[in-house]
């Protein structure tokens, strides 16, 4: 338990927290088109490394989006390695493998790995790995090394670790808020976390381009007869509006709200001519599974990847990976036990 009542996981992995305590510097590293749990994850065990007199780097190969720009330390992130020594250790935060990261983080040696995750299927790609692929957020993971570091949950690294729990459990609406998230949401309000900030901006502030932008994507939705809600956003409709994929933030979970829907599919193209792929589950179906059909991967319930063009074979590859997964688990209910 931290110091200041909130609850830890009893983390005892004496190599990496031996890393933590021995080593001088360190860069958070966040994957591409970050989210709440990512940043969180990383700003929170910044701020309490920095606590501990360490040098702390926090890199991001892209913008830190608009909303959670009010994260403590956020204005910090740097898109380039200045001032990173050589032997600085390098961690990674919600990423089931290295080249989540993208490009810019590829060169990173493994001997300078810190891999911190709950993804299913982590390759375990550090030299030092704390993976729980049970836990709502990765974040829960880094409260649990900062309590186990002896640091206390201040009110930054509380609204840091909050926002975690909320966007990976989707304001606690998802299957993976259990008692014990609930619990140690609890918490962190108790201890200075800025609950109705994170909530504003999370699920309260969407931009007037973003609004457009969903009515357009809902009324182009198809529904399929086998429970598949999907929609596509088009280059040309983002710079009609003047919208970027930052504006798309739940958009798939609004495909998914459908009644009849069962697997929700969002394919959003790209500047290369790709198109990112978000799948949601309603929880009778594994779009984790489907997803790693197409080089992709995540969670039970909600997962992605990235398809080449042209539209038509991503949008055919996407929905017959979704039918396969769907068959097999169809066929598993109806198997004799």
């Amino acid at each position: 338990m931290a110091s200041n009542g909130v609850p830890g996981g009893g983390f005892t992995d004496a190599a990496v927290l031996a890393c933590f305590r021995e080593h001088g510097q360190f860069v958070m590293c966040a994957h591409e088109k970050p989210d709440g749990d990512v940043l969180g994850s990383g700003l929170a065990l910044g701020l309490a490394l920095k606590a501990m007199g360490k040098d702390v780097i926090y890199f991001l190969d892209d913008e830190v989006p608009k909303n959670l720009r009010f994260l403590p330390d956020s204005d910090l992130v740097q898109r380039s390695f200045e001032g990173v020594k050589s032997d600085a250790v390098f961690v990674f935060f919600d990423m089931s493998d290295q080249s989540r990261a993208g490009e810019a983080l590829g060169w990173v040696p493994p001997e300078q790995i810190v891999n911190i995750d709950h993804h299913l299927g982590n390759k375990r790609f550090g030299r030092w790995n704390y993976v729980l692929e049970a836990e709502a957020a990765t974040g829960v993971l880094v409260l649990n090394v900062i309590a186990a570091l002896g640091q206390p949950i201040t009110p930054g690294i509380a609204t840091c670790l909050l926002t975690t729990l909320i966007s990976d459990t989707g304001c606690f609406l998802y299957s993976n808020a259990r008692p014990q998230t609930l619990r140690l949401a609890a918490a962190l309000v108790n201890v200075g976390a800025d609950k109705d900030l994170i909530t504003e901006q999370l699920y309260q502030t969407r931009s007037f381009s973003g609004q457009k932008v969903l009515g357009r994507t809902l009324d182009a939705a198809v529904m399929t007869d086998d429970g598949i809600c999907y929609s596509v956003v088009s280059r040309a409709l983002l710079e009609e509006f003047g919208a970027t994929h930052e504006d798309l933030e739940d958009v798939v979970g609004a495909l998914r709200a459908v009644d009849r829907c069962e697997v929700a599919a969002l394919l959003k193209e790209s500047p290369d001519g790709n198109y990112r792929l978000s799948l949601r589950s309603r929880g009778r179906f594994n779009v984790m599974a489907a997803a790693k059909k197409l080089d992709g991967g995540g969670h039970f319930r909600a997962a992605g990847a990235t398809l080449p063009g042209p539209l038509p074979n991503a949008l055919s590859r996407t929905l017959a990976a979704v039918r396969t997964e769907m068959a097999a688990q169809i066929a598993a209910d109806r198997a004799p036990t």
